[in-house]
């Protein structure tokens, strides 16, 4: 992934964005925000996201919902996701967003220490799974290059009329005999 990704901040409440983008300033991380699943999802496939951080309960399109469809996408399968929700723990989420695939399932409010070491820890990670894949793609694309030119056999000249050439021996003859005939 470019450096220029960034972290997606989705929540329908102006003030919990605000929060939020003021808790993970100190990173130094590129933000970028976003009121609704739909705005979310529209961000996620323009690409240039490493992170999602993804209100659960919004208007219209839900946070669980993102994710479901990002999941079906090989392009946004692997952004780590973290799911935020303010109405306490709720088992039926807890399974739906880990089965899904979610980094984490986080309470509000945040505590700004605790999501800042979560998110840092995910994106420096997913930056580096990205760029190992790149490398992997380029390595492979190397490899296959090499072998190709391998397999093609190199261009032989042939021989000047006047280079004597060895002869193989005959299986049964005499080396006399062959010393005759190359004279």
């Amino acid at each position: 992934m470019p450096s220029d990704a960034r972290i997606l901040i989705v929540d329908d409440h102006e003030d919990t964005l605000y929060a939020l983008e003021s808790a993970l300033a100190p990173l130094g991380y590129l933000l970028g925000r976003a009121t609704s699943g739909d705005e979310a999802l529209k961000q996620v496939l323009r690409g240039q996201v490493g992170l999602l951080l993804l209100d659960v309960r919004m208007p219209g399109v839900s946070g669980v919902d993102v994710v479901r469809y990002m999941r079906r996408l090989e392009q946004t399968q692997h952004i780590p996701v973290i799911l935020l929700t303010g109405f306490g723990p709720d088992h039926e989420l807890t399974s739906a967003a880990f089965a899904l695939g979610v980094a984490d399932l986080v309470m509000k409010p945040v505590d700004p220490w605790a999501l800042r070491t979560k998110v840092r820890y995910l994106f420096d990670t997913h930056q580096r799974h990205l760029a190992l894949e790149h490398e992997v793609r380029e390595l492979r694309a190397l490899i296959k290059d090499h072998t190709e030119t391998e397999e093609t056999p190199p261009h032989r000249t042939p021989p000047h009329p006047n280079t004597r050439v060895p002869l193989p021996r005959a299986q049964g003859a005499h080396t006399g005999e062959l010393e005759q005939d190359r004279t």
